[in-house]
């Protein structure tokens, strides 16, 4: 059993976790992630590594509260247990000196995007961070990544912090505005987010990495559900990524993948709220 630290929500729908984890801690990278079950008897959900303190023994983990599992997860309060913890699991990222690396999260991508700016602000790099929400009050973690950005750029959907609108428009805005080079962008965040950002990058000409988290299940490359076509060639997320060249990645297979389980996430969410508000409910 792995022992819970720390369990509170950032924002709407995005929570974070700090669980007790020592041989993980001491062991993971940046880009790598984990498998957790909330509960005995739970589903196993990959979870991509936001934090870790080798010290303490300790990893923190950020997530949107989507499915049933993540809900309950959510439900774990400071002091409580969990009885999967395994990792780290996945490829890291190549950590050395490119020169000037745009970071972009978006939602819980956010949480994500920390730990890889960080570990590339202490191998030289220059490190402009760009977080992407719907409105202000969505946005978390600020201190910690102007902590380790050189700039930090936030683009909101509805005007209200930074750029107004998309990042298929602001980020064009912003790397123009910038006095030097772009040498690599960093995408976290959901499809559409990794989407717009490379046919922004790809036009522009610079090399850019996504992380295909958000298709994988089992996270060993034994259920197959996380295929994708990567130049042409079949590649599983968990085992062959997470990330991968985004200019080489087949987005509208991926997107078709994506949809297709949906409603196998959100339909025992449902049931499972139900029943909480009404016992007498039975699943279906």
């Amino acid at each position: 059993m792995f022992k819970v630290i720390d369990s509170k929500p950032l924002v709407p729908n995005i929570h974070q976790i700090t669980v007790e984890a020592g041989e993980v801690a001491r062991s993971i990278q940046p880009g790598q992630f984990v498998i957790v079950r909330a509960e005995d008897g739970g589903e196993r959900i990959p979870l991509t590594g936001s934090d870790w303190d080798q010290s303490a023994g300790t990893i923190t983990l950020v997530f949107m509260v989507i499915g049933h599992t993540t809900h309950r997860l959510s439900l774990v309060s400071s002091g409580m247990e969990i009885p999967t913890v395994v990792g780290p699991l996945g490829n890291p990222l190549e950590m050395k000196k490119y020169g000037t690396v745009l970071c972009l999260g978006g939602c819980y991508g956010i949480g994500s995007i920390y730990p890889v700016a960080r570990s590339l602000k202490e191998q030289g790099n220059r490190i402009i961070s760009v977080v992407e929400a719907r409105s202000s009050h969505l946005f978390f973690r600020e201190e910690k990544l102007k902590e380790v950005s050189d700039q930090l750029f936030f683009i909101t959907r509805d005007g209200s912090r930074g750029l107004k609108g998309h990042v298929g428009a602001q980020l064009p805005r912003i790397i123009d505005s910038l006095d030097f080079p772009v040498d690599l962008i960093i995408i976290n965040g959901c499809n559409f987010l990794m989407k717009r950002g490379t046919d922004i990058s790809r036009s522009m000409n610079i090399k850019t990495l996504v992380s295909l988290n958000t298709i994988m299940i089992d996270g060993t490359g034994m259920c197959g559900v996380c295929r994708v076509t990567i130049d042409g060639k079949r590649k599983f997320a968990c085992v062959d990524g997470p990330y991968f060249d985004g200019h080489q990645v087949d987005w509208e297979e991926l997107g078709t993948r994506r949809q297709m389980y949906l409603r196998e996430e959100v339909l025992p969410l449902r049931t499972s709220e139900a029943e909480e508000r009404h016992p007498s409910v039975r699943k279906v």
